[in-house]
């Protein structure tokens, strides 16, 4: 089967079938639009963040009994700071062993961390993780001026 390239008009080559990928391409990128929008409105893909708002009136806020406030407070430069169970001292060693003996009868698993603001955030973070492997489920962040009954 011979084939002849002289006799296809003036001058060139053979023109074969292009494919114009231009229509394809454009598919594809909405098709990734589009995926990525349905994955970022999935439930299963979000994080769950806790933050804390100011109250809108202090005087109707409810008094919850039995709160626990983890306080970390900044004692000096260059030294760990100290870790207050509501004004009680503790030391960092028996941070997880006493926040088991506190969560050990109590149903709700929920305890509220608020760190002084010279303080760096990784203290703050172990105190988190601390408090989640002694069995605390929720654990809120307080800030400066968030008061809570107990204190």
């Amino acid at each position: 089967m011979a084939f002849s390239m002289a006799g296809n008009g003036a001058g060139g080559g053979p023109s074969g079938p292009q494919i114009n990928v231009t229509p394809l391409i454009d598919v594809l990128l909405t098709l990734i639009v589009l995926f990525m929008l349905v994955v970022s409105m999935d439930k299963q893909y979000q994080e769950k963040v806790l933050i804390p708002e100011p109250p809108k009136d202090p005087a109707s806020q409810p008094v919850i009994e039995g709160t626990v406030v983890i306080q970390v407070v900044w004692t000096a430069k260059n030294t760990p700071p100290t870790v207050k169970i509501n004004h009680e001292d503790v030391r960092w060693e028996d941070l997880e062993t006493r926040l088991a003996q506190i969560y050990l009868k109590r149903a709700e698993k929920v305890a509220f961390v608020r760190g002084d603001a010279d303080l760096d955030f990784q203290y703050v973070a172990d105190v988190i993780d601390r408090a989640h492997h002694a069995g605390i489920q929720r654990i809120g962040l307080l800030t400066q001026y968030r008061m809570v009954a107990g204190e």
